[in-house]
C-alpha cells in the first residue's frame, strides 16, 4: 500500500515540474495585464510548482477520502444552501462538484484555475453530474477574476503554497469576499513528519500566519481534526498602513 502511494506520488511530482513560463503561456491574460515575474520564495518559504493538468488523476484518486477525510473537511467548512463560494485552484473539480451540491441550485460555485485544460476536465465532470450552478473562471497568477464583494467562502485545498504571486492573490481574494466572508486554507501539516507528502508541498501554521494576516486577514477559526492537514479560517481585516519589504 505504501509503495503504491509513493509510486503515484512520484508520478505526480514528475508531472508537476513544468516551468512557470510554460504555465504562464497557458493563461489567457488580457492584452493590457502585465504579470510580474514569478516569485521563487515568499517570507522565507520556497514556493512549489503548480500541479500540471496531466497529473489531475491524483486529485480524484481512490485513496483520497481515506487519506484526507474529505467529507469531514466539508462538514467543518459548513457551506450553506444559496451561498456563493469559490473553489480556488479547482483542478478537475473534485471539491467543486461537492460544493455545488451543498449550495444547491440557488447557490453558486466559482471554479478558478489557471490552466484551461483543468477547466475542460471540470466541465466534463459537471455535465456528467448535471450540475448547472458552477461558473468556471480562467484566472491568472495574479487575478482569479472573481466578482468583487460577492463570496461567502473561498476554499483553497493544497493550493495556496503553489501560488507564484501570493500577495497579489491574497489581495484579490480579499476584495472578492463579503465583509464577513471566509478564506479557508487547507494545507498538509509541515509540523507532522508522519504526513507522507514532500516538504515543499507542506506548510506550518507558523508560516501561514506569517503570510496571510499581513495581507489583510484575521484568523477566526481553526479545525485540527483532519488526518493530514491544517484547516484555518480567515476573515477580511484592515490592511496594515504600510507593508515593509517582503522577506522573499
Amino acid at each position: 500500500m505504501q509503495r503504491l502511494f509513493w509510486r503515484r506520488y512520484l508520478l505526480n511530482v514528475l508531472l508537476m515540474v513544468s516551468s512557470a513560463a510554460t504555465l504562464r503561456a497557458q493563461v489567457a491574460a488580457p492584452a493590457d495585464e502585465v504579470i510580474p515575474a514569478a516569485d521563487t520564495h515568499y517570507k522565507g518559504r520556497e514556493i512549489a510548482q503548480t500541479m500540471h493538468y496531466l497529473g489531475a488523476d491524483w486529485l480524484t484518486r481512490e485513496s483520497r477520502e481515506r487519506e484526507e477525510d474529505c467529507q469531514q473537511m466539508l462538514k467543518a467548512l459548513d457551506v450553506q444552501p444559496e451561498q456563493s463560494v469559490c473553489d480556488m485552484g479547482c483542478g478537475n473539480g473534485f471539491y467543486t462538484l461537492q460544493l455545488a451540491e451543498r449550495v444547491g441550485a440557488r447557490g453558486r460555485v466559482y471554479a478558478v484555475d489557471i490552466q484551461q485544460e483543468m477547466l475542460h476536465l471540470l466541465d466534463e465532470r459537471a455535465k456528467a453530474a448535471q450540475l448547472a450552478n458552477i461558473e468556471p473562471l480562467l484566472g491568472t497568477p495574479i487575478d482569479p477574476r472573481l466578482p468583487e464583494g460577492k463570496l461567502d467562502t473561498i476554499l483553497l485545498v493544497d493550493v495556496y503554497h503553489e501560488m507564484s504571486h501570493p500577495e497579489q492573490m491574497l489581495r484579490a481574494m480579499r476584495k472578492a469576499l463579503k465583509p464577513h466572508g471566509r478564506l479557508v486554507l487547507v494545507e498538509f501539516r509541515l509540523e507532522d513528519p508522519e504526513v507522507p507528502i514532500k516538504l515543499l508541498h507542506k506548510m506550518s501554521k507558523e508560516q501561514i500566519l506569517k503570510e496571510v494576516p499581513p495581507n489583510g486577514f484575521k484568523l477566526v477559526q481553526e479545525y485540527d481534526d483532519l488526518p493530514w492537514q491544517h484547516m484555518m479560517f480567515f476573515e477580511p481585516a484592515e490592511l496594515p498602513a504600510a507593508n515593509g519589504p517582503a522577506d522573499r
